[in-house]
């Protein structure tokens, strides 16, 4: 249905192209090919772009057919082989799929109807996510509040990820615009392609829970130092590029304390107590007060709460989640 509310036929929907990076996941991309191949929508692609992988990607992608195509690289990262995905693209739409996550039933139809019925400056959708563990089960809710369906501005995506890089859809001419993934990037780089995105169009969150994130173990998430200055290089970039004025002085403060508080909560996933309080510490002494912490996504002084069973952590040397 269009924003004028009239029905759209399914002849009259755009086509997408979904893109599945893979490398070394051989384990896990039979099940993210099988749930973009079987999406009850229309007019769709599925492209894997093999990075240069040493396991037996090549031999399990044998068994798919179209509209699945597979494409082999020497490995060059992630960013490149979301670049690739979106030059052999062969829709006006982009829909990314990491090869260890898998797309809800229905995701395709919800995404790209809410995008055909948004107006024409709208470059992203984005949703919501489920948890599974390493045999697709479902894990405990997500810690932050469910985002609701609306717009998401640039000073949104700075402050926190809204989405995941599984189940963006974009408009491939956004990425002429923009420029593609940052290869410079070891992690991270789909919160910097989303704030250079919102720069210069609008985004859209669906506000519905549309794909499944796998956890494995073996999430490039669980790096923490990795994930921790990644995240710093890309508000950085942002911050000397203007997204948000630089004149702006107290968005920026929780903006770079915010990323402090992420990192702690990284290190004491991977059970680092030490780290986890000192990067929590850091991130309330350079910003004490937040402000409305809905708008974070939990109650109301959520530092505070963590401080508490962070410092027990740091003294005991035991990690309690």
């Amino acid at each position: 249905m269009t924003a004028s509310g009239k029905e759209i036929k399914d002849e009259d929907l755009p086509g997408v192209s979904v893109v599945i990076p893979a490398y070394n996941y051989a384990r896990f991309l039979p099940f993210a090919v099988e749930s973009a191949r079987s999406q009850d929508y229309p007019k769709f692609e599925v492209i894997v772009i093999d990075d240069g992988s040493k396991d037996d990607t090549a031999e399990v992608m044998k068994q798919f057919g179209s509209p699945v195509r597979y494409v082999f690289q020497e490995n060059a990262g992630l960013s490149a082989a979301r670049n690739s995905g979106i030059r052999e693209a062969r829709y006006d739409f982009v829909c990314f799929l990491d090869a260890d996550d898998e797309l809800m039933p229905g995701m395709l139809r919800a995404s790209m109807g809410r995008m055909a019925a948004l107006e024409r400056d709208f470059g992203m959708v984005g949703c919501d996510c489920v948890n599974i563990d390493i045999d697709g089960k479902p894990l405990p809710v997500t810690k932050h509040a469910p985002e609701k369906e609306g717009e998401v501005t640039v000073r949104d995506i700075l402050i926190r990820t809204r989405f995941s890089p599984t189940g963006a859809v974009c408009r491939k001419e956004v990425f002429e615009t923009c420029g593609g993934f940052d290869t410079s990037l070891k992690s991270t780089e789909d919160r910097d392609m989303w704030i250079r995105i919102a720069t210069r169009y609008r985004v859209w969150h669906a506000g519905r829970e549309l794909v499944h994130i796998r956890k494995h173990g073996e999430n490039m998430s669980n790096n923490a130092a990795r994930q921790s200055a990644n995240m710093l290089v890309v508000l950085n970039k942002a911050y000397r590029s203007g997204a948000v004025p630089r004149s702006d002085f107290w968005f920026w403060r929780r903006v770079f304390a915010y990323q402090r508080f992420q990192s702690a909560l990284i290190y004491n996933g991977i059970a680092k107590p030490l780290p986890a309080f000192w990067q929590l510490f850091r991130s309330i002494v350079s910003c004490p007060w937040f402000g409305d912490a809905r708008y974070f996504g939990y109650p109301f002084l959520f530092r505070l709460r963590h401080f508490v069973r962070f410092a027990l952590n740091a003294i005991t040397g035991k990690v309690k989640r």
